[in-house]
């Protein structure tokens, strides 16, 4: 049995683990990018804390110690189905089942004059990574569309170069996608302090570009207008599938696959956000865990009821949001703000469906147990709720508090 995988991301290197934990078979893996890199660490090379060997995840060895042939610094252009080829370039690799976890690629918004010009970059891969810090060097009026995560990555990565970018956004807080108001204020802060400048509730409506096809400036809508000499967008992504045309794989938005990651060709699976149902680093691991054990042979669906989480960390202020973080009407919110930080827990009928911690995070997986397993703090003082608590399996096979 030979497998392929294209791309060499969480999803993928996660795949071709399993793969060789589960079966001694063949294993390829294609992908454009020359180098195993985490993109959760992009803005650290940006800054100049890592070099791209500290930017991989995986051992210096993995691909011999795994027996696992790699193409890197390829780009596959098609795939054919009938005769079972992924092609690239002038040659091809013929597969028994295949595992597409291509990732997901930056979004543009659709203003005039972004699209090829030659200052204007996303955070995505580990090009736009050295990109943007080469670029950087000499720009002194940096400019940055979106002030979620990626956004904030990269004004971490700047202002470690000794930069004070600019952050346009269209909420009225930062990392309002990750957290709540109060979660954020405090990177706000600590991101002004350190020279940034924040115009929030702001939308981008043009730019100007110049004799060389750079972006000079940016018009905002409230008739704004800023110089730039290095703008980064950090909007969006989209799955990377575009090199699926004329394969007769079905996609929308995204590769579009069922509970066990197979795609509606038969032995074509995928992975991560090239299906667009990936939200994190840790869901793209575990999509790559159980497509490769579905291609190993060993049935095995997904299972969505894992509990979301994400951390941020920024000028080491760390916060964990596990599950939702943003009410739904008769949630009760539970607010906690002592020495050790910010602590927020949403309560639905008396079940924890979300927790913000801040600062001291190291309760985390307690969280996400209560969360998963849907347990009740009715009538508890939640901020003092414990493992060490007693409780246990109802007849029902439910837990409840004994």
């Amino acid at each position: 049995m030979k497998h392929v995988i294209i791309g060499a991301g969480a999803a993928g290197i996660s795949a071709a683990k399993t793969i060789r934990e589960n079966a001694n078979d063949d294993i390829v893996i294609i992908s454009t990018d020359d180098a195993v890199y985490s993109r959760c660490m992009l803005h650290k090379y940006i800054g100049g804390g890592r070099s791209v060997a500290e930017l991989s995840f995986i051992p210096d060895n993995f691909f011999a110690e795994h027996n696992i042939t790699w193409h890197g610094g390829v780009t596959v252009t098609g795939i054919d189905t009938s005769n079972k080829r992924v092609l690239f370039g002038d040659s091809h690799e013929t597969y028994d089942r295949l595992l597409i976890a291509t990732g997901a690629d930056s979004v543009l918004p659709p203003i005039e004059g972004l699209l090829g010009a030659k200052n204007v970059f996303g955070l995505r891969h580990l090009s736009d990574a050295k990109a943007i810090r080469q670029n950087a060097a000499n720009a002194n009026n940096i400019v940055i569309i979106g002030a979620g995560l990626i956004g904030l990555d990269v004004a971490y990565g700047l202002v470690e170069m000794g930069k004070k970018p600019t952050i346009v956004e269209m909420a009225p807080t930062v990392l309002s996608q990750n957290m709540d108001a109060h979660g954020a204020k405090i990177y706000q802060t600590r991101f002004t302090g350190a020279g940034c400048k924040f115009l929030l509730e702001r939308k981008v409506i043009g730019v100007q570009t110049d004799a060389t096809g750079s972006v000079s400036a940016i018009k905002l809508d409230n008739g704004q207008q800023l110089t730039c000499d290095l703008l980064v967008v950090a909007v969006g992504v989209r799955p990377a599938i575009g090199f699926l045309q004329n394969s007769n794989i079905d996609a929308v938005r995204g590769i579009i696959v069922n509970d066990y990651f197979a795609t509606n060709i038969a032995d074509i699976y995928a992975a991560g956000d090239a299906t667009g149902i990936s939200e994190s680093w840790p869901d793209a691991i575990r999509h790559g865990e159980v497509a490769a054990l579905n291609m190993c042979g060993i049935e095995t669906p997904y299972d969505e009821a894992l509990v979301q989480k994400n951390t941020v960390n920024f000028f080491s202020v760390a916060t964990l949001c596990v599950g939702q973080f943003k009410p739904d009407p008769g949630d009760i919110e539970d607010i906690r703000v002592d020495s050790s930080g910010y602590q927020k827990a949403i309560i639905r009928d008396g079940v924890p469906v979300g927790v913000i911690l801040q600062g001291d995070i190291s309760r985390s997986g307690f969280w996400q147990h209560m969360i998963k397993n849907k347990i009740s703090v009715a009538g508890k003082s939640i901020w003092k709720v414990s493992f060490a608590d007693s409780y246990g399996l109802d007849e029902n096979g439910e837990y409840t508090w004994v």
